[in-house]
């Protein structure tokens, strides 16, 4: 068992919130960074901002217009952004959504200034160039995961058992480049790699999330959460944490100490080894998504 402290929960001002939500419950993107902690949540149209352990986050709009308070509704409409990653070139942030519906095909670039702040007028560009040859590749996909791996930028289809697999798909960065320029119809994954993940209590692991390692490798979370299929959520069995080398093979995962599910993942290599920062999905809305710390 790995040991997983918890850093804060994910409080925001629920004056900020068009629900009135005193905290993020459904967190699924992390990003550490300019001394920031930036959170997409799955049913969201914002970005989450924390400066520090103690401090209500901040919220930056991403997409116009308020979701339904029913919560199915709500599940039914949203863009279910799934990932955020880094895109030092640009000095942005990079929100994607899941492609598991045809509503959940946007993703979104978030401008940052000098200091780290979010600009207004976030970009919103379109997946179906990157996710439509991959549909067709897989068939059923649900991107929770990316990352930018030297010159290549990877995506993280979370497996469905009897559905889908885990896969990590690699593209050229440049593919990234030109879909959010909009200069891009189609392009085909450069690489496709399944991966086995195994079990926890007889339920299969799935990917949430990747962060890239120095040295050419990357950091993962899964869980294992008792669903069919890659629309509907289920109970969870669990969280681990895995590496896979530079040479893409997986080395073997370590099952988190508590109930958590996991979302997302951010990584810092020392010295001793390596502190991973994760973010929950409460999966309720009266719950707080947590920020915790764990060490490999």
């Amino acid at each position: 068992m790995l040991k997983a402290d918890l850093l804060r929960s994910l409080t925001i001002d629920p004056r900020l919130h068009p629900r009135g939500q005193p905290q993020l419950s459904a967190a699924s993107g992390l990003v550490c960074a300019n001394a920031r902690v930036y959170v997409v949540a799955d049913d969201e149209h914002h970005l989450a901002v924390f400066g520090d352990g103690t401090s209500p986050g901040r919220l930056h709009r991403l997409f116009d217009g308020d979701l339904p308070d029913d919560r199915k509704a709500r599940k039914r409409l949203k863009p279910d952004l799934e990932t955020l990653l880094w895109l030092p070139m640009r000095r942005a942030l990079v929100a994607l959504g899941s492609g598991s519906r045809p509503n959940r095909h946007t993703g979104v670039l978030i401008p940052l200034d000098v200091d780290g702040e979010p600009l207004a007028g976030p970009l919103h560009f379109d997946l179906q160039p990157l996710y439509e040859p991959l549909r067709a590749a897989l068939g059923e996909i649900n991107i929770e995961g990316a990352m930018l791996l030297g010159e290549e930028f990877v995506l993280l289809n979370r497996g469905v058992a009897g559905r889908s697999d885990n896969v990590a798909v690699h593209y050229p960065l440049q593919a990234l480049i030109d879909a959010i320029d909009g200069r891009m119809r189609t392009v085909a994954p450069a690489l496709i790699r399944r991966y086995t993940l195994g079990h926890l209590d007889a339920v299969p692991l799935a990917f949430t999330d990747a962060a890239a390692l120095p040295d050419g490798g990357w950091v993962f979370s899964a869980v294992a959460e008792d669903t069919g299929d890659s629309y509907a959520d289920g109970d969870c069995n669990g969280s681990v944490v895995g590496v896979v080398d530079a040479g893409g093979e997986l080395v073997a995962p370590h099952r988190l100490d508590g109930p958590w599910k996991v979302e997302g993942v951010a990584a810092r290599v020392e010295a001793e080894g390596m502190s991973l920062c994760l973010v929950t999905d409460a999966d309720d809305p009266a719950q707080a998504s947590q920020l915790l710390l764990a060490r490999l």
